[in-house]
């Protein structure tokens, strides 16, 4: 039973919505990110970069301080407004052929501690400790935790029922994504929406396992420190993004090595024949196209390359993931890699044109090998959370990307 709640949003000004909302800091190229931060007085780009009003880059601890008064800035000013009553807040994105229609929601820290909100990626405990530190002095989160729950029908069309009603925001970013945001803040419709979710085993995070574990972290620290603590305060939740299993966008990263760790190319074919049919592909661009069937591009040409089953042995959902397979079979034993996260030798391409970009990457001396999986599936990464394993990095790369700013939880 997974339980969500209502929360008072922090929200832009009806007006200033298209404004004030950013993509992640670490997506703007830095002339863009300039651009923004000198012509966009609005954008929430200034409460997260507050040193750009001093003309000085700020970091750490300091800048917690100097977030948290752009923050009230923002309030003060009126480009954000607070809501007068606890909501949850549909959020539809589009584009082209896509769309996704979730929900704004507080989850508990509770269910995170229980594991009926899953996890599959491992966390960091300085950079859960700093985002805690992060959270406490700012005291806001406006980056939610992307979370996803196997479809239900019920929920599917309660949410169509809020959606005939007027928008908050109906806007397209520069990017041509539209943005369309509704109030539910009829209580027949948030009891709804409430016992639906009693019906629902597990929440999976699809995007945000960091911020999920410093909120968690956080909680008890303040639970610690609070003689009153009841258990409903803010802090005992956090702020969730909920999405249907099925409009989740799953796409793979492929892998850059720089060198072969010494081998000549005839030596690191040999060894990999042990694992892998190979064959030389004379056509183009080449994707492989099912599991535990690989592509590599080496010295100007692509391969195949087929897991051979009598010599790689399943152990259990991990060892069937690509990712894993790749990393245990080529990228550790032959290639030296054993660190994927920190390894410098080792870098990771998704995107739509990624194949071409690796090839490029490689024929200009940058790379020496490259490999290309097919994504992995939801059910995948839910057997992965359910059996409470942890996928190797760079395994996913996960569509909606939400923006910041669009809610903001405060606690």
């Amino acid at each position: 039973m997974a339980l969500i709640q209502p929360f008072r949003a922090i929200r832009p000004a009806t007006d200033k919505a298209p404004f004030v909302v950013s993509r992640s800091y670490e997506e703007y190229a830095p002339d863009e990110l300039h651009a923004i931060l000198e012509y966009n007085p609005f954008s929430f780009l200034h409460i997260i970069n507050p040193g750009f009003k001093f003309h000085k880059h700020i970091t750490g601890h300091e800048r917690f301080g100097l977030v948290h008064n752009r923050y009230l800035e923002f309030l003060e000013e009126g480009v954000f407004q607070r809501d007068s009553e606890a909501c949850f807040y549909l959020y539809e994105i589009s584009q082209g052929d896509f769309s996704c229609l979730g929900f704004f929601c507080a989850c508990s820290v509770i269910d995170y501690q229980k594991d009926t909100i899953k996890k599959h990626e491992d966390t960091l405990e300085h950079r859960e400790a700093l985002f805690a530190d992060y959270l406490e002095t700012v005291g806001f989160n406006a980056e939610p935790v992307l979370m996803t729950y196997q479809d239900h029908p019920g929920i599917g069309d309660l949410l169509r029922q809020v959606q005939v009603e007027a928008t908050e925001y109906d806007f397209t970013t520069t990017d041509k994504i539209r943005h369309r945001l509704w109030k539910m803040g009829k209580k027949e419709h948030k009891e709804r929406l409430i016992t639906l979710f009693q019906e629902i085993d597990a929440l999976y995070i699809a995007d945000g396992h960091h911020r999920s574990a410093s909120s968690h972290l956080l909680a008890n620290r303040m639970k610690t420190s609070n003689g009153s603590h009841n258990g409903h305060e803010a802090y005992n939740y956090f702020m969730a993004y909920l999405i249907p299993e099925s409009q989740i966008r799953i796409f793979e990263f492929n892998r850059m090595v720089r060198d072969l760790n010494g081998h000549s190319k005839e030596e690191f074919l040999i060894k990999l024949d042990t694992y892998f049919r190979i064959e030389k592909k004379e056509e183009g661009l080449y994707k492989p196209s099912k599991k535990h069937h690989f592509s590599m591009y080496l010295d100007g040409e692509f391969y195949s390359l087929y897991l051979r089953k009598t010599q790689y042995h399943f152990t259990d959902v991990l060892s069937e993931l690509d990712t894993q397979i790749l990393f245990k079979t080529i990228l550790e034993p032959i290639l030296g890699i054993h660190d994927l996260r920190n390894d410098k030798r080792i870098a990771y391409g998704y995107g739509k044109h990624n194949s071409l970009k690796m090839k490029e990457s490689i024929d200009a001396g940058d790379f020496a090998v490259g490999f290309g999986l097919v994504p992995l599936t939801m059910n995948e990464i839910k057997a992965i959370a359910d059996a409470g394993l942890v996928m190797p990095p760079k395994s996913t790369y996960i569509e909606p990307k939400l923006r910041s700013g669009m809610a903001i939880y405060e606690f």
